[in-house]
């Protein structure tokens, strides 16, 4: 679960990471009562005026603006929200801005002895550890830094057992080229920010930039945090932070009937139960030829209610062209699911216009194949995996 700035930010600093303070607003009055609450707090004359949308390079875009003033601060929020902001991260279409995060400006006016900093905490799986990695070229594309200068992008790996080591933090904080008073603050932002991501579940922080102010102190001025869906039940206060405005909406409505659902590019909807062998059916229709258009994992209850929800849903995406319907029958009966499928596509009527392949191996599977051969429904049945990926290629040609 991505969350916004704003959000993120609120995480860090409940566990003492020193973050660019905001306040959030969602109308140009807000924004002007938010920059004047700022000013009285931190003395702040200027305000940055920052698009709150799940996409990086919002500046780009021009989702961040700095305000110098109050007239300003008024209409550049005007602008910003309710804009389609375009980034290298959203798609052509954008995404709408619905709030805006109005933040102190934290670089003092004709101060030039600032530093930005790159860091992010984040599972490196090929070593099943958590990685912190740095660099002293902050506030711009870290790939662009990886791949131009890679000798300038710095990682350190976390025993799970241990944690975070204090010689950790010194040598992150040592590697960034600081001492004195910003290393102790180095030392004790990275120490915090780990134990953000720690006792959050989060899979990512991303702080870009980290900014070193010319009195030494070190302040998280962005935050890009994406949350483990599969321990939100133990963290209900950021489960509340989700919002569905930001996402797929058709992964949301499938969510919401209990379905395991993901959207890809592609031509050919898979309706599958387990992981696994979802996997392997979409390497199978890419060898046919195709593309997988979803992810799609309707469990081990897959009964008429259910197919049809998960039909529904695949057709929602109008590049479908044909649906492979391939299921292992080991709790569930594949007659059943045959059933549960002849029964979804009477249901359905003219909704379904594309080709359906269904391979269902396991439990009952021939009676299954005889209730489908005999339903009259323009379905084609298969048995073996190799039967199936010639059929998508089939209806595909």
């Amino acid at each position: 679960m991505n969350l916004h700035e704003y959000q993120g930010k609120e995480i860090l600093a409940s566990f003492g990471v020193r973050i660019q303070r905001g306040i959030v607003a969602h109308n140009k009055k807000e924004a002007v009562d938010a920059a004047k609450q700022l000013t009285q707090e931190t003395g702040t004359s200027w305000h940055v005026i920052k698009a709150q949308v799940h996409a990086g390079g919002r500046g780009k875009g021009g989702g961040v603006k700095l305000a110098k003033n109050l007239k300003e601060v008024e209409s550049i929020a005007e602008e910003i929200i309710g804009m389609n902001l375009v980034t290298p991260q959203t798609s052509a279409e954008g995404k709408k801005v619905h709030q805006v995060l109005v933040a102190e400006d934290v670089y003092y006016p004709g101060d030039s002895d600032t530093e930005e900093y790159y860091m992010s905490v984040l599972l490196n799986r090929a070593e099943s550890r958590v990685m912190i990695m740095y660099s002293p070229e902050g506030g711009m594309d870290i790939e662009e830094v990886a791949d131009k200068t890679p000798h300038l992008i710095f990682t350190e790996e976390i025993d799970p057992a241990t944690g975070l080591l204090p010689f950790q933090a010194r040598k992150i904080a040592f590697n960034l080229g600081l001492s004195g008073t910003a290393f102790k603050e180095m030392t004790r932002f990275v120490s915090s920010l780990y134990k953000a991501y720690e006792q959050s579940d989060a899979s990512l922080f991303e702080i870009n930039p980290v900014l070193k102010t010319s009195d030494d102190k070190i302040l998280a001025v962005d935050a890009k945090v994406s949350l483990d869906d599969n321990a939100l039940f133990r963290r209900k206060q950021y489960a509340e932070m989700r919002d569905l405005r930001e996402e797929n909406p058709i992964e949301v409505e499938a969510r919401a009937v209990g379905l395991n659902y993901v959207d890809l590019d592609g031509n050919v909807g898979c309706m599958v139960n387990g992981a696994g062998l979802a996997m392997a059916t979409m390497d199978l229709i890419k060898m046919a030829g195709g593309e997988p258009a979803n992810f799609l994992d309707v469990g081990g209850t897959a009964d008429a209610k259910r197919v049809e929800e998960a039909f529904r849903i695949i057709l929602k995406d109008a590049n479908v062209k044909a649906i492979l319907i391939n299921i292992f029958g080991g709790i569930v009966r594949c007659d059943r699911v045959a059933q549960g499928v002849v029964d979804a596509y009477k249901n359905m009527g003219d909704a379904i216009k594309v080709p359906i392949i269904v391979r269902l191996q396991g439990t009952n599977a021939e009676l299954a194949k005889e209730i489908l051969d005999n339903s009259g429904l323009a379905v084609h049945s298969a048995v073996q995996f190799q039967e199936a990926a010639d059929k998508v290629k089939e209806v595909l040609a």
